[in-house]
């Protein structure tokens, strides 16, 4: 891999999901907006919440909007730049962080054109996990991008 950062991992978001989650953006973006529109033209009182729905839901959509977009183009870059490559199950390790738990899965990746590495891949888990496992994965050396095929 090249210099620099620690590899990064890239979830494949497929046309459906990011349809839905282009739309879940799209509506927590608007949800504050129609509220206040409605409030100044139909005279309701929504005032307070559609404040309080533009101030904490449009980032929030704003913010998965450009997640999505950075990941679809991630993925874009795998797909068209990527060097296939194995990636090999060396730990198995329960993590919770109090929001979401699953497995913390110890990678090692070897393929030809970069150089062997190791990483994390915090995922839900999963019967077919167990170490020693060969996975398909998809590496970008330049960018250091991976996405591994489960």
């Amino acid at each position: 891999m090249a210099d620099g950062p620690e590899p990064t991992h890239v979830s494949r978001i497929g046309v459906f999901g990011a349809l839905l989650l282009y739309s879940t953006a799209a509506a927590l973006c608007l949800c504050g907006p129609v509220m206040l529109a409605c409030t100044v033209l139909a005279g309701a009182g929504l005032l307070l919440g559609g404040v309080l729905s533009t101030v904490l839901c449009l980032p929030l959509g704003f913010g998965l909007w450009c997640h999505v977009r950075f990941e679809r183009e991630n993925n874009r870059r795998l797909d068209a730049l990527g060097i296939v490559a194995t990636a090999e199950v060396t730990t198995l390790t329960g993590w919770d962080d109090g929001e979401s738990a699953g497995l913390a899965v110890g990678l090692r990746i070897s393929g030809p054109g970069f150089r062997t590495f190791e990483t994390t891949w915090k995922r839900s888990s999963h019967p077919a996990l167990r170490v020693g496992l060969r996975l398909t994965a998809v590496v970008d050396p330049s960018g250091n991008l991976f996405r591994v095929e489960l």
